[in-house]
C-alpha cells in the first residue's frame, strides 16, 4: 500500500515521469534512430504487397472483369465472396459490403500507409546519412501512394491518413474526396522521384526513380493530364536503364531467377522456402479438381499433391480470342490441362501459363509478380502521345510492343489507334490485375462488361459451368455495375464517417 502511495506521490509531482519510454522496449520513440532501423521499417511496408498480389487483387482487379472466370465446383458448394466479385453482384447496402475479399484489400492498404507513415514522421530528423535517409523516404512515400492509389481505384473517396495514428479517436477519420486522394498521391511522388536513385544503383527489388515515375504517369493519365504524363515518364524511356526482354515468356520471373530483369520496372518480391517470403498466386490461379499426376507437369515439383475447391482466375473464351493470329504472347500467356475429375463434357481447361514455373515444394513458390513493365510504359507513352494528337510517335511505342509479339505494325491514327492501344493493353497485360482498372478509367464498363455478362448467362457452358442441374448463374449477377467496390462493413462499424 505504501509503495503504491509512494508511486503516486511522485507521479503528481512530475509531470514529465508519465512521458518517458523504457529503454528496453521497443517503440517509435526507441527504435526509429539508425540507418538499419529505418531500413527494417521500409522493408516492412513492402510486405503486405505480397498479401494483396497473391490474394486478393487478381480477384478485384482481373477476375473483376472478361479477362478470366470462375470454374464452378458443384462438389465444393457456393463461394459467394469470390463469385460476387466475377458476377459482378457484390452485395452492398448503404454503401458497404461484407465481402471479405474487398475488407482485406483495403486492410492490407492501410497497414502499408501505417507503416509508411511511421516512416515518414521521423525519418527528417534522424542522424543518418543523406543518401540513406533520401532513399528510404522516397521509398516510404512511393509506398504510400501507391497504397492510395489503389485506394482511389478501387473506392474512389476514403480516409486519407497522413500521420501516425496514436489514439482510437484518430483512427477514424472523414473520407477525403477522390480529388483530394489523388493530390496527395501526385504530392507525394513528385517528392519521391528525385530522392530514389535509378534502377542500375539501387537494391534489386526495391523502389527506383523509373518505378516512381512510372506510377505517377498512371495516375496521370487516370487523371487525363497527358502533357504532365508524357514529361514525367519520357525520362524512363530515354534512361538506358529498361528494355524489353527478347521474347514475352522472358519477361517474367522464374522461380528463382530473371527476377527483376531489364524489362521489369517493379514486380513483388517472393521467395520459396520456409521463411514466409513465398507465395502460392499461381495454386490459387488453376482450374479444379486436378489430380496430383495432373499437376506434376505444370510444377515439377517432387512432391505434387492434388488440388480440390472452386478455381478461379480462369481465363475466359473473351481474353483467348482477343490474340491475333500470330501473337506469340498467347501460347506464352495461357497453356492448357486435363481435368479428369471435371464434371464438364469438356475437361480441357485453359490455366495462366506465364506464372507456371517450375519449383520444388508444392503450394510454395518464389515467383515475382510484375507491377508495372517496360511493356507498359512503352503502351503508357503510345496512350499519352494520342490523346495529344502525335500519333505518329503513338505507333512507334505500340509498334516496338507488336514487333517483339510477333505482329506486325499498326497503321492506324485518332480514335481508331485509341482503340488499338486499348485491345493491345488487354493481351500484353493480360493477367497482371490491370484489366478492371483500364475499363474502369475508359468508361466502357456498359460497352464491356453488360454484353459479357450477357454471354455468360446465355451460354454457362462456354464459361466453365458443369452440364448439371442447378449449376446455372445466379439470378443477381451482373447486377452491380458499379465504378466503385462499397467500403468495408466491417470497417464502417469503426467509424462515423461511412
Amino acid at each position: 500500500m505504501l509503495a503504491i502511495a509512494a508511486v503516486g506521490i511522485m507521479c503528481s509531482s512530475c509531470d514529465d515521469f508519465l512521458t518517458v519510454v523504457p529503454e528496453t522496449q521497443l517503440s517509435s520513440a526507441t527504435f526509429f534512430k539508425t540507418e538499419a532501423d529505418f531500413e527494417q521499417a521500409v522493408n516492412a511496408a513492402y510486405a503486405p504487397l505480397r498479401s494483396i498480389v497473391n490474394d486478393r487483387a487478381y480477384r478485384l482487379a482481373e477476375m473483376h472483369s472478361d479477362n478470366t472466370y470462375y470454374g464452378r465446383n458443384v462438389l465444393f458448394g457456393a463461394v459467394d465472396p469470390q463469385e460476387d466479385l466475377a458476377d459482378f453482384s457484390v452485395v452492398e447496402s448503404n454503401g458497404v459490403t461484407a465481402n471479405d475479399n474487398i475488407l482485406q484489400q483495403y486492410r492490407l492498404d492501410y497497414l502499408i500507409i501505417s507503416r509508411t507513415n511511421q516512416i515518414l514522421a521521423l525519418i527528417d530528423e534522424a542522424d543518418i546519412d543523406q543518401a540513406v535517409k533520401d532513399n528510404v523516404k522516397g521509398q516510404a512515400l512511393y509506398l504510400r501512394a501507391y497504397a492510395y492509389f489503389e485506394l482511389a481505384r478501387y473506392f474512389g473517396s476514403v480516409p486519407l491518413h497522413l500521420t501516425p495514428v496514436a489514439t482510437r479517436e484518430e483512427a477514424a477519420l472523414p473520407l477525403s474526396s477522390e480529388d483530394e486522394v489523388y493530390a496527395q498521391i501526385i504530392s507525394d511522388l513528385v517528392t519521391a522521384v528525385p530522392l530514389l536513385p535509378p534502377k542500375s544503383q539501387q537494391q534489386p527489388g526495391r523502389v527506383t526513380s523509373g518505378a516512381a515515375r512510372t506510377l505517377l504517369a498512371n495516375v496521370y493519365v487516370n487523371r487525363e493530364r497527358w502533357s504532365d504524363a508524357e514529361t514525367i515518364l519520357t525520362p524512363v524511356v530515354t534512361s538506358g536503364e529498361y528494355m524489353l526482354m527478347a521474347s514475352y515468356e522472358m519477361a517474367f520471373s522464374d522461380n528463382a531467377s530473371n527476377k527483376n530483369n531489364a524489362e521489369s520496372v517493379f514486380e513483388v518480391q517472393f521467395l520459396e522456402g520456409s521463411a514466409g517470403l513465398n507465395g502460392n498466386f499461381f495454386y490459387q490461379m488453376l482450374p479444379r479438381p486436378l489430380l496430383a499426376d495432373e499437376l506434376a507437369p505444370l510444377t515439377g515439383t517432387i512432391n505434387p499433391q492434388p488440388v480440390d475447391g472452386e478455381g478461379n482466375n480462369i481465363p475466359t473464351p473473351d481474353i483467348i480470342a482477343a490474340y491475333e493470329d500470330g501473337d506469340e504472347r498467347e501460347d506464352a500467356s495461357i497453356g492448357y490441362v486435363f481435368l479428369s475429375s471435371s464434371f464438364r463434357d469438356e475437361k480441357t481447361y485453359p490455366y495462366i501459363k506465364k506464372y507456371a514455373k517450375h519449383h520444388s515444394q508444392h503450394n510454395n513458390t518464389g515467383t515475382n509478380f510484375p507491377i508495372y513493365r517496360y511493356s507498359e510504359v512503352l503502351l503508357f507513352m503510345a496512350e499519352i502521345l494520342n490523346e495529344q494528337g502525335k500519333d505518329g510517335e503513338a505507333r512507334n511505342y505500340l509498334n516496338q510492343v507488336r514487333d517483339r509479339a510477333g505482329l506486325g505494325p499498326v497503321s492506324s491514327g485518332g480514335a481508331e489507334l485509341a482503340e488499338a492501344i486499348f485491345r493491345e493493353r488487354r493481351v500484353e497485360l493480360a493477367f497482371e490485375n490491370k484489366r478492371w482498372f483500364d475499363i474502369q478509367r475508359k468508361d466502357k464498363i456498359e460497352e464491356i462488361i453488360v454484353p459479357y455478362g450477357q454471354r455468360i448467362v446465355a451460354n454457362p457452358l462456354d464459361y466453365y459451368y458443369p452440364p448439371i442441374e442447378g449449376a446455372v448463374p445466379r439470378p443477381q449477377v451482373f447486377t452491380n455495375l458499379s465504378k466503385f467496390y462499397p467500403l468495408p462493413a466491417a470497417e464502417s462499424d469503426l467509424s462515423p464517417y461511412f
